[in-house]
Formats: C-alpha cells, sequence, structure tokens
C-alpha cells in the first residue's frame, strides 16, 4: 500500500436469510429530479465510498456512478439513488426514489448520510495545517465525512470490528445483515436494508453468534437493541451532551469502549472534534501520509488538527482506498464553482 500510495501522491503533485420485505423487481430509469442543495466541491464517489469502507457493503452500493441504499422512513423501505450530474466543481446532486414513498425524511436522511451539510473546506484547512496532506486533499478534493442513518446502525458498524480487521468486520456485518434485514429487489439486483433496533433485540444469542459475533459482542449488540428499541437509549439525548460527556455516557454503556464511543460518535453523530484513539488502520494509514516515526507521534499530530481531527480518519481511510483504486481521484483542474446555497 505505501508504495501505490506515495506514487499516487506523487503524480498529483506533479499534474497540480430471511427476507422480511423483497418488492418486485423494475427496471432501471435515469435520475430525474429531485435535487439535494450542496455547496461545492462535492465528491459523491469519496464519500459513499469511505461510508461504505470495502465495496463488499451490503447496505451502501455504489454502481456506475451511483449511491444507492434502502433508507427505513418510519416503517416504509425507500431504495433511494443518488447522482452527482454536474462535476465534482459545480455538483448537481439528484436522488430518486426508486422503491417506496419519496418524502422530506428521505432528503434530509440522504444530508446527513452525505455529509452535505459539513463545510467542504474543512479539507482543505488540513492541508493548510500539514503540507504533507496537500496532495491526497486534492485527491479527495470535496469528500465529506459520511455519518450512519442512526444511533443503532451506527453500533452495528462498530462493535463487530473491536479488535478485528476491516474486512473481517465487514464479513460480519454482512452476515448480520442478510440474516436480520429487509430485502428488496430492483433491477436485477438484490438491495439490503440495515437491521432495526427490534430485530436484533429480538433475537437469539446463537443466531447472532453463528454470523460471527462472540458471545460478548453478540450479548452487547442485542442489550443495546433493547435499549433503543425501548427508548432507554435515545440519539437525541446523546446529540444534545458535549462532546466529552457524550463521549462519557457511551463508555457507561455495555460493551463500549474509548474506541467505539469515539467512532460512534464520529460516524454516528457527525462530531469531527474525535479522533478514534488505538486505531491501527487509521494509524497505518495516516502514517504514511504524514511521515510519522517514534519523534512524531500520531496523537500529538492529531491534537493539532483541533475541531476537525475527526477528518483526518476519514482520510487515512480514504488514502487507502485511492491506493487500491477504488476511489477515483478527483481532477486536478479547480474550475470556478457556484454554490447552490
Amino acid at each position: 500500500m505505501s508504495k501505490r500510495l506515495l506514487q499516487h501522491c506523487a503524480g498529483i503533485r506533479h499534474a497540480a436469510r430471511s427476507s422480511r420485505s423483497v418488492l418486485q423487481e423494475q427496471p432501471r430509469h435515469p435520475i430525474a429530479g429531485l435535487r439535494l442543495p450542496t455547496r461545492a466541491p462535492f465528491h459523491l464517489e469519496a464519500t459513499a465510498r469511505v461510508l461504505q469502507r470495502r465495496p463488499s457493503n451490503l447496505v451502501d452500493v455504489w454502481d456506475n456512478g451511483r449511491y444507492l441504499r434502502i433508507l427505513t422512513i418510519g416503517d416504509q423501505l425507500a431504495l433511494v439513488e443518488v447522482e452527482n450530474r454536474g462535476t465534482i466543481d459545480a455538483p448537481d446532486v439528484r436522488y430518486d426514489v426508486r422503491r417506496g414513498e419519496a418524502s422530506a425524511s428521505v432528503g434530509t436522511s440522504l444530508r446527513r448520510i452525505l455529509g452535505l451539510d459539513v463545510d467542504p473546506t474543512h479539507l482543505q484547512r488540513l492541508a493548510q495545517t500539514d503540507i504533507t496532506l496537500s496532495a491526497i486533499a486534492l485527491a479527495l478534493r470535496g469528500m465529506r465525512p459520511p455519518r450512519f442513518a442512526e444511533l443503532f446502525e451506527s453500533f452495528l458498524n462498530v462493535i463487530p470490528f473491536q479488535q478485528l480487521s476491516l474486512d473481517a468486520g465487514v464479513a460480519i456485518v454482512g452476515r448480520l445483515i442478510q440474516r436480520f434485514g429487509h430485502q428488496l429487489e430492483y433491477g436485477g439486483r438484490r438491495y439490503y436494508a440495515t437491521p432495526s433496533a427490534q430485530a436484533i433485540a429480538a433475537a437469539r444469542l446463537d443466531s447472532l453468534r453463528a454470523c460471527g459475533l462472540s458471545s460478548r459482542k453478540a450479548a452487547t449488540l442485542r442489550t443495546l437493541g433493547r435499549m433503543i428499541a425501548t427508548g432507554n437509549l435515545r440519539e437525541k439525548d446523546i446529540a444534545a451532551m458535549t462532546t466529552r460527556h457524550a463521549l462519557e455516557a457511551l463508555k457507561e454503556l455495555p460493551g463500549i469502549g474509548p474506541w467505539s464511543a469515539a467512532l460512534v460518535l464520529l460516524r454516528g453523530l457527525g462530531r469531527l472534534d474525535v479522533f478514534p484513539p488505538g486505531d491501527a488502520g487509521a494509524a497505518r494509514g495516516l502514517g504514511l501520509l504524514l511521515h510519522l516515526d517514534r519523534h512524531r507521534p500520531l496523537d500529538r499530530v492529531v491534537e493539532r488538527f483541533g475541531d476537525t481531527r475527526g477528518y483526518l480518519y476519514f482520510c487515512g481511510l480514504a488514502a487507502s482506498l485511492l491506493s487500491r483504486g477504488i476511489i477515483r481521484p478527483a481532477p486536478t483542474e479547480q474550475p470556478s464553482a457556484t454554490s447552490d446555497y
């Protein structure tokens, strides 16, 4: 990874089984009209890929320049498809609801998931803080820090990854989704929804373990599912807290330590002033990007980025995806852009 990533950055500088809801298959249509006003620049592919973490992600799908996923709106499912019909520097982001009912909640959910209300200049400011990030910031120009759709989805995408590799965690989550999530078919493909808190709350522990969870993680996930399903744990209560108090509150939950609490806040609630401590993958990626050694420890560097330190996590992940060819870098030319705001 390091050699390919360094070569890539140098080039940039040089260029300056249970289906609970299976719906009838429908043909694919062009995206028409519901707009998501988006401030330039906006790199939809980089944002969606960082949300995915791996292309094998069953919920967040990137297909031929479009982002698709099932949203759960109330008790209804909606398969949405998002496309940038403009460019990174002059975005024209639109979405269609391919199955289900369109509502204002769909647009609100997509704005959250794709980070559309986050200031896009944060990434450039990171590069100005540390010159070694300039090439990667250019390649990822317009990437927004994505968020999981709701609190339980955050826990589902954090707990299985505890002390495991990214690929192992993705595989476990995939099995949980296939076994406990709703499904539908569209355009010759099957799409999956994140299991609800209620579905996991009602699951048998042996069924959760059969998906690859340890006994402790299975019990943790089910307990959190029950807390959310009964209203004893609510996202709006955590969101109302300061970051420091929210971290402490999350660490009081069963099976949630400092790393998990930070990831839930960063990837679930969009707190960019949080960086997950002890994240081995982030440390490796950022170590290469920032040329870290024992004289320049990661923790000390992270502190310099203040309230946007969480962006470093996404940069490290995106750099790995760039080096694998999973994300295409933004073009180096930056035409003058207008804002939708």
